[in-house]
């Protein structure tokens, strides 16, 4: 097999492009962007006192619901990485007795 010979740009751009592909998670960011922007919008439509259709309050609700269990999940896993004490501990470094 021959070798390959990749410009230090070609390389960086390789890399960069099987990072995209091995992230699951890139269509979640681009559906948080239209739940945000579509909900700000129908927040400013809206006046104060404004009835809504009791299937329409429904799936807000259910929105709601999902979005904060998401965040929260989400939000903890990210504090759970900074948590030291027993989480960190290495047992490989243990040493019992002498």
């Amino acid at each position: 097999m021959a070798n390959i010979i990749l410009t230090e740009a070609q390389l960086e751009r390789l890399k960069a492009s099987l990072t995209e592909n091995k992230d699951g998670s890139y269509m979640a960011k681009q559906q948080l962007f239209t739940i945000a922007t579509l909900a700000y919008k129908m927040w400013e439509m809206m006046e104060d006192g404004q009835q809504l259709e009791d299937w329409m309050e429904s799936k807000i609700a259910q929105a709601e619901s999902g979005v904060v269990s998401v965040v929260k999940a989400y939000m903890y896993d990210e504090v759970e990485e900074e948590l030291t004490g027993m989480n960190k501990l290495d047992y490989s470094d243990l040493v019992i007795g002498k």
